[in-house]
Parts: structure tokens; sequence; C-alpha cells
């Protein structure tokens, strides 16, 4: 009679804590660089966006290389079009600020003035001078170091999804086969026709919200130029922008241009507040069908789910990927699962 070996608990309980050691630092390790690897999905996205770009002018003769270098120096273009509006405005801005603080000390000195008035009864330069000799210049230093260091994450980050973006677009077709071999060759062939499927159409829906917002942007600028509210082009781009964000993102930009209109005067602001309840109403059901045709139907409710939950998981990166992932995950759903469930 043979007698089985058993292992003994000290082993059992060995084995069961190195497993759940080895856990626990893989979910620490996940945790630390979930920034890099939430920077590492939005340049795959990107790239998955231009692929049906990339793939037109590759047809067209010009081969994978010079198709990605075309897509490449187009979006630099674009980005310098979009600093050149943007960095004037500001810059102004901040000059202003600066050239107007030496007047402001001055008023604060004249009893005659609104700010004099205000510090003779309230005092503010003294309390001012207590606060900093009590701890607020090392806040104040603290804040200027924080905002330096979210300064240069955001420019760091910027240049990683550029250079991660660049690299997919190149090696796509690459990463794709690579991907592939992990599948069973029994298998292989369903997989990488369904695969490309869906990799065409969240392309094709990408770049129908890029269209969408790039109208978005374009009513923004004529709006504005046409009321002469101040900054017309550098808010049709801020539009635009937010408009990729679903649901929330024209929202957000129409409230700040309304706002931004209230310095010609409270009707136009007004008015603006309209034009943007009218667009969101034209986009929702004129502009994004029109644009979308080519691309797959996202039910609302679905919209609505998949941005609050990749908005809570990821944050803008989130948002901004949700419904390519929704869609996705729609294509195989209608493609592998549902017919094999409808055959059983």
């Amino acid at each position: 009679m043979l007698v089985r070996p058993t292992a003994s608990w000290f082993t059992a309980g060995f084995s069961a804590g190195l497993g759940l050691t080895l856990a626990y630092l893989a979910v620490q390790t996940v945790l630390r660089i979930s920034g890099v690897l939430t920077l590492l999905l939005l340049a795959l996205f990107v790239a998955i966006s231009l692929e049906p770009v990339v793939a037109w002018l590759a047809r067209r003769r010009l081969g994978r290389g010079w198709a990605v270098t075309v897509v490449i120096v187009a979006s630099l273009a674009l980005l310098a079009g979009f600093l050149a509006l943007v960095i004037p405005p500001v810059s102004t801005e901040v000059s202003a600020l600066v050239d107007a603080v030496p007047k402001w000390l001055g008023q604060l000195h004249d009893h005659h003035s609104a700010l004099g008035r205000l510090e003779d009864r309230y005092h503010l330069v003294s309390k001012a001078r207590q606060q900093l000799g009590s701890g607020l210049g090392p806040a104040v230093v603290g804040g200027l170091l924080g905002a330096g260091h979210l300064v240069v994450s955001a420019v760091t980050g910027t240049a990683l999804v550029v250079i991660l973006t660049v690299y997919f677009m190149v090696g796509m077709e690459q990463l794709k086969r690579f991907v592939y071999r992990f599948v069973p060759l029994s298998r292989r062939a369903g997989v990488v026709t369904l695969t490309e499927a869906t990799l065409v159409r969240v392309g094709r829906y990408m770049l129908g919200n890029a269209a969408t917002s790039a109208v978005a942007g374009l009513a923004t600028f004529a709006w504005c130029a046409v009321l002469d509210v101040p900054y017309a082009a550098a808010l049709g781009v801020l539009v635009a922008l937010l408009d990729m964000v679903p649901v929330v993102g024209s929202t957000v930009g129409g409230v700040v241009v309304s706002l931004v209109a209230l310095a010609v005067s409270f009707p136009v602001a007004l008015g603006t507040a309209g034009f943007y309840i009218a667009f969101r109403l034209a986009e929702d059901y004129l502009i994004m069908p029109k644009a979308m045709r080519y691309a797959v139907d996202v039910h609302p409710l679905v919209t609505v789910v998949a941005v609050v939950v990749g908005g809570a998981l990821l944050g803008i990166v989130g948002a901004l990927i949700a419904i390519p992932v929704a869609v996705g995950i729609g294509i195989v759903l209608e493609e592998s699962a549902f017919p094999r469930i409808d055959a059983a």
C-alpha cells in the first residue's frame, strides 16, 4: 500500500503567504506606475485614432514610413498653430497684470481711491505682512513649487505621449502581429479579422469625433468674431479640444465662452449661452449622426455610463477613451459573443 506524501501546514502557509506577498507587491507596482500606464494607454488610442489616415496614405503608394511622417508633420503643424493662437493673448494678459500691480499698490496709499478706502478700513497691507511673517511665505513658496512641478509634469507627459504615439504608429503592424501570436493558430484567423474590424471602426469613431470637435471650434470662432468677443481664435481652439471629451466637454466649453462674453455685455453672454444650447442640440441630432455614419452607433445610456466609469478610473484620459472602448466591446459582442449564444 502506497502512502502519498502530504504537504505540511508550514509549507501550505508559506506558499499562501508568499503568493499574497507577491500579489500585494504586484498591485503596489501597478499603482506606482499608474500614471505612466495611463499615458501609454492614451498614446495607444491616439495611434489607433490616426491609423485610418496612415493606412489611407500608405495605400496611395507613399509607404507606411512616409505616411507616418506626413501625419506627424501635420499634427505638429496643428500644435504649433494652437500655441501661436494661445500664447500671444495669455502673454498679453500677464503683461497687463504685471503693469497693473504698481498702480494697485499706488492706489492702496491713495486715500481718495477705492483701494485706498479699503486699506484705511480693513488694513489689508498690515494683515498681509503679518500673514507672511507667520507662515504664509513658506506656503506661497510651496504653492509656486507645486505649480512649477505641475507644469513640468504636464510638459513631460505631453512629450512622452507624442514619442510613444510615434512609436506605436510606426510599429503598429509589428505590434499586432506580436499580439496575434498569443492566440492559438486554430482561432487566429477569426481573431485577426475581428480585431482589424474593431480597430478600423474605433479609428473612424475617433476621426468622426475630431470632425465634430472641429465644427464646434469653427462655430465658436465665427460667433465670437461676429460679436467681438475677445480671443475668438483661442476660444475656438479651446472649445474644439474640450468638445472631444464626450457628454461634458461641449458644455464646459460653452460655459467658459459665455463667461468670457461677459467682458462685452450681459446680453451678449446670455445670447452666447443660448447659442451653445442650440448648438449642443444640433451636434447631438444633426452633426454627430453625419460624422458617425461610417463608424458605429453608440446608445446614449452606454455613452453616459462609459464616460462616468472612465472618468472615475482614469480621469480626463479615461473620459476620452471611454467611448472607443465601449465601441470595441460592442463590436466584439455583436460579431462574436452574441452569435455564439444564439447558436447554442
